[in-house]
């Protein structure tokens, strides 16, 4: 089995979304790794924090830009990785910003594309397990073509992720870039949004503060929860060492929402107790990745959930 290269001196590799939760350690696993990194983002959900501690890095170079209006020329750089990262995920961003969602999943996507033709650059396009929507098998694997809304509430994501799965696809085929396809799969830890909308900041949150965990529905939905950390070591394998067809990234450990919520509240040692609400439309009801094909490849997802939410508790304390 080839071996993850540890040594990326000399390398260039561009990453759009970079101020965001994942891209920004993926920044900082290659800014570690010795390459020269280039980040482009429009803070509308990344955060400036995150640029300020990847900018403490000799290696980084970062640009204020709204990818889907335009990206730099870089005439003097010959990039080897380009990495598009950077749509907002988040449920609360598909009310609010639902058209720069499928902006820059289509006309940004198109733009980074040309780019890593261009520069001859390997192109990986972070996907979701969104492209799946309600999905109809479980486990989900990759050859599993989705169960999905197209003018559902969760349409303006979904629908552009696959999008650009299908754009990212058509180059290669057509000009025979070099490309890679990510679905992630849930993914928590440091530097997430504090009113992210998501399960794990939501939980974590009202516990620390004793209030009541808000769960949708009876709490039988269930979740596979990955750390940071483990997805940044899966896109990194998949990037080095995988092939143009989708890889499934994240842990299939499989949780219900209920259990989710009690083991935060158990951890934090909270006061809180569930509040159930109605469920959201098109809210899926199993989520949960076969993960062989990223296996093959030499990943293990190494953080159990225990250790996340106590890592990712200790952050969220630490911005109170």
């Amino acid at each position: 089995m080839q071996k993850l290269p540890m040594d990326l001196t000399g390398k260039n590799i561009l990453v759009a979304g970079a101020a965001g939760f994942v891209p920004s350690h993926v920044c900082q696993l290659y800014l570690e790794k010795g390459a020269t990194v280039y980040g482009l983002d429009n803070f509308i959900t990344g955060s400036k924090s995150n640029i300020e501690l990847l900018s403490k890095f000799e290696k980084f170079h970062f640009e204020e830009r709204n990818i889907f209006e335009s990206i730099p020329e870089y005439k003097d750089v010959k990039f080897d990785y380009i990495l598009s990262l950077a749509s907002p995920a988040s449920p609360i961003d598909f009310k609010i910003i639902p058209l720069e969602i499928m902006r820059v999943n289509s006309e940004g996507t198109l733009k980074l594309l040309e780019l890593a033709k261009a520069h001859g650059a390997t192109f990986l396009e972070a996907s979701t397990s969104e492209v799946y929507g309600d999905p109809e098998i479980h486990p989900q694997v990759e050859s599993y073509v989705g169960h999905v809304n197209p003018i559902g509430p969760r349409s303006c994501y979904d629908e552009a992720k696959r999008f650009a799965e299908a754009l990212t696809m058509s180059f290669h085929t057509r000009y025979n870039v070099d490309t890679r396809i990510i679905r992630i799969f849930n993914t928590y830890g440091p530097r997430m949004r504090p009113n992210d909308g998501r399960v794990i900041p939501n939980f974590v949150n009202q516990a620390m503060d004793n209030e009541e965990l808000t769960v949708y529905g009876d709490g039988s939905q269930t979740r596979s929860f990955c750390y940071v950390t483990d997805l940044v070591n899966a896109i990194d394998h998949v990037l080095m060492l995988g092939d143009h067809m989708p890889y499934n990234i994240g842990n299939p450990d499989e949780y219900t929402i209920k259990e989710c919520a009690e083991l935060i509240i158990s951890a934090l040692d909270s006061k809180s107790v569930l509040s159930f609400k109605e469920l959201p439309k098109d809210d899926p009801k199993r989520r949960r990745p076969d993960i062989s094909r990223v296996m093959k490849l030499g990943y293990l997802p190494k953080v159990t959930f225990a250790e996340g939410l106590e890592k990712t508790a200790s952050y969220f304390k630490s911005l109170k």
